[in-house]
C-alpha cells in the first residue's frame, strides 16, 4: 500500500507574531483630601502609610495643610509619603476624586470640577439641599462610604465605625459617671458588696454588641433591647449567655429604664425604615442623675429628648433630671484609631477604582460599590436620598445598563 504523506505549510505550524492592541486606560488617580472644618469632626480618611502605598503606585495625592493635626499626623509625614501639601485648597477640590469624612458644603462643591467624584459619609442631618443641588448641576458622582458593601454584602466601613463607637460609648459613660465630670460618682464596674451599674442598650447591631461586650467585661449588668431576634441571639453568643435580652416590649422597657444608670441608643435607620423613638415620659421615669448617650444623633436620634448641640462646649445637658450626651460622630473622640480603621478600608477601595481604569468603569463592574452611589453623573440614584430632599430619583442601572 502506498503511504500518503501529509504536508503542512511552514507558517501553519510555526508560531507567528501578531500585533496586540491594548486599550490604554488612565489608571493614575488624582486624589484630594481636604481638612475637616466641622467642630465635631477630627478624623481623616487616609493615613501617611496608606498615602505612601498610593503614591508608590503612581497616584497623586493632594492634602490640605494641617489635615492630620488632630490625629498627630504631621504635614511632613504626609509629604515624606509622597503627598503634595497645599495651602491653596482650590487645588485639592480640583482633583478627580475628593475623599473626606463629612459631606460637602455648598461652598466646597463650588470648587469641585465638573464630572469629578466625591466620597464621604452621607450624614443627611449635616447635608444641605443647596450642596446637593450644586452636585447635580456639576454632574458630579457622589458616593456614600457607609453604603458601600463588601463581597459578603455587609457594610464593612460603617461596621468598623460602629464597633469603635460602641466601645467608646462605654469608656465615655464610665468617665461621665464620676464626680469629676458632674456624675453621681459611680464606678461603672462596681465592686464586691456593691450593686453593679445597670446599662440599657437600645439596638443590638454592631455598636450595641460592642458596647455590651465592653460593659460586660467591666462587670456591669447589661440589658439589650431590639426587635431583631437574630441580633439578640448574637449578643448572647458573643457577649454572654446570661446577658439580658428582650424585644422592644413597652412594659419590659419601662421597668428597665427605671433602674438603669446608663441608657445607650445605637439604633441605625437606613433607607427610610421606620424609626423607633423612646418617649420623653419613659425618660422622665429614670433615676435622677442617670446618663443617656445617643449614638444615633446624626440621624436625628432615637430619644425624644435628644438634641444635637451647636458647639463642643455644650456637650452635656440635663432634661427630666437625666444627663444627655448627644454628640455626633463619637468615634472622633478616638480619632487616630478611627482614622487608621478608615484608612484600612479606603486604601483598597481606591486601588480597586484605579485597577478598573476609572470611576465609571468601577461602578459598572462592582455591584457592591454601586450600592454606595447616591448621585451618578448629576442624577440622584438613591431612593432614600431623593425622598429625604423631596427630589426625583432614578435607578442607577438605567444609566449603566447600556454599557454592560
Amino acid at each position: 500500500m502506498k503511504k500518503t504523506l501529509m504536508t503542512f505549510a511552514s507558517e501553519s505550524i510555526v508560531p507567528q507574531e501578531k500585533l496586540y492592541i491594548k486599550e490604554e486606560k488612565n489608571s493614575f488617580l488624582t486624589i484630594g483630601i481636604p481638612k475637616e472644618n466641622g467642630e465635631f469632626e477630627r478624623r481623616v480618611p487616609l493615613t501617611p502609610e496608606s498615602v505612601k502605598i498610593l503614591t508608590s503606585m503612581g497616584h497623586k495625592i493632594f492634602i490640605e495643610k494641617g489635615v492630620g493635626e488632630y490625629v498627630f499626623y504631621s504635614d511632613l509625614a504626609y509629604s515624606e509619603a509622597g503627598a503634595l501639601v497645599c495651602e491653596d485648597i482650590a487645588e485639592i477640590w480640583q482633583c478627580d476624586i475628593v475623599i473626606k469624612i463629612a459631606p460637602p458644603s455648598a461652598n466646597e462643591v463650588k470648587m469641585m470640577k465638573n464630572k469629578s467624584t466625591f466620597l464621604s459619609f452621607l450624614q443627611l442631618s449635616m447635608f444641605s439641599k443647596e450642596a446637593l443641588e450644586k452636585i447635580t448641576e456639576k454632574r458630579i458622582n457622589a458616593v456614600s462610604l457607609e453604603l458601600i458593601s463588601d463581597s459578603q454584602n455587609k457594610h464593612s466601613i460603617i461596621n468598623s465605625i460602629l464597633e469603635i463607637e460602641g466601645k467608646t460609648a462605654i469608656v465615655l459613660a464610665a468617665e461621665l459617671l464620676t464626680n469629676t465630670n458632674g456624675g453621681k460618682g459611680i464606678l461603672l464596674g462596681g465592686c464586691p458588696g456593691v450593686t453593679p451599674t445597670e446599662i440599657v442598650i437600645i439596638g443590638a447591631g454592631r455598636a450595641g454588641r460592642e458596647a455590651a461586650r465592653t460593659a460586660d467585661a467591666l462587670g456591669a449588668l447589661v440589658k439589650v433591647f431590639d426587635n431583631n431576634i437574630d441580633l439578640l441571639r448574637e449578643i448572647q453568643t458573643f457577649v454572654s449567655p446570661s446577658t439580658f435580652t428582650s424585644t422592644l416590649h413597652p412594659n419590659v422597657l419601662i421597668n428597665a429604664f427605671k433602674s438603669a444608670d446608663i441608657v445607650i441608643g445605637t439604633l441605625r435607620f437606613e433607607n427610610g425604615e421606620k424609626k423607633f423613638i423612646v418617649s420623653e415620659d419613659m425618660i422622665a421615669n429614670m433615676k435622677k442623675g442617670a446618663l443617656i448617650i445617643d449614638l444615633s444623633i446624626d440621624q436625628g436620634g432615637c430619644f425624644e429628648t435628644s438634641v444635637c448641640p451647636d458647639s463642643m462646649k455644650e456637650t452635656l445637658y440635663e432634661q427630666c433630671g437625666v444627663i444627655h450626651y448627644c454628640i455626633p460622630n463619637i468615634s472622633s473622640r478616638v480619632a487616630r484609631t478611627t482614622s487608621i480603621a478608615l484608612s484600612n478600608h479606603c486604601l483598597p477601595l481606591l486601588i480597586k477604582i484605579a485597577d478598573s481604569g476609572n470611576i465609571n468603569d468601577h461602578m459598572r463592574k462592582e455591584r457592591n460599590f454601586r450600592n454606595g452611589v447616591y448621585i451618578y453623573n448629576g442624577k440622584i440614584v438613591n431612593k432614600f436620598v431623593g425622598e429625604h430632599f423631596n427630589l426625583p430619583w432614578s435607578d442607577i442601572m438605567l444609566f449603566l445598563a447600556p454599557f454592560q
